[in-house]
């Protein structure tokens, strides 16, 4: 057995090795085949889940409409597992309120479903409590520099949040041990982030 993540040279490599595990275990969460996309902000997951989303034809949830504000990692996943994945592993459709980052409370309803496939993209998606339920997990990693350089590219209001946000991630991954954890592991430092 293999130690590790497997490393993946690129998304379409990344993206093939995931789907061929999630369809070889199957569904873990009802009849739900639930994939998740893990790692620090900045380094491409949500553009990687997008084109792992297309290729499956599924759903997606991301983390960032799950976290209590800029302090709500740690509480993301109990969110997930709570409002998403126990009603889908008991055949439910289900529902969950997104926070709304400018009033700083939750928000509109996201109505999800019973979808067959489901992404799940964001920090904390591969947490300790959501692994029983995912079929396949990626972690996905740039260098900082690059990683906050995107990160604020893309979305500008995050600079003053940036290391209170950080140093939430740097107590988190560890203590969830996420990278060690993956199946498939994708570093996209060397690559342009896709719009």
């Amino acid at each position: 057995m293999p130690t590790g993540p497997y490393a993946a040279s690129s998304r379409p490599a990344a993206r093939d090795a995931l789907v061929a595990l999630a369809r070889e275990r199957g569904p873990r969460c009802g009849e739900t085949l639930v994939v998740a996309v893990d790692g620090p902000s900045g380094a491409g997951k949500t553009a990687f889940a997008a084109m792992l989303a297309e290729h499956l034809g599924a759903g997606t949830v991301h983390m960032d409409d799950l976290y209590a504000g800029w302090d709500g990692l740690e509480g993301s996943s109990r969110r997930l597992v709570g409002d998403v994945l126990e009603p889908l592993a008991r055949g439910e459709h289900t529902a969950y309120r997104r926070w709304d980052w400018e009033t700083g409370e939750l928000g509109g309803l996201a109505m999800l479903g019973r979808p067959s496939s489901l992404v799940v993209e964001g920090c904390g998606a591969g947490a300790t409590p959501v692994r029983e339920w995912l079929s396949a997990l990626a972690w996905v990693d740039a260098d900082p520099a690059t990683r906050r350089a995107r990160a604020l590219e893309r979305e500008p209001g995050f600079e003053p949040y940036w290391e209170r946000w950080a140093q939430g991630e740097r107590e988190h991954f560890p203590l969830h041990r996420t990278r060690e954890h993956a199946d498939v592991a994708l570093s996209t430092t060397d690559w342009p982030e896709p719009r």
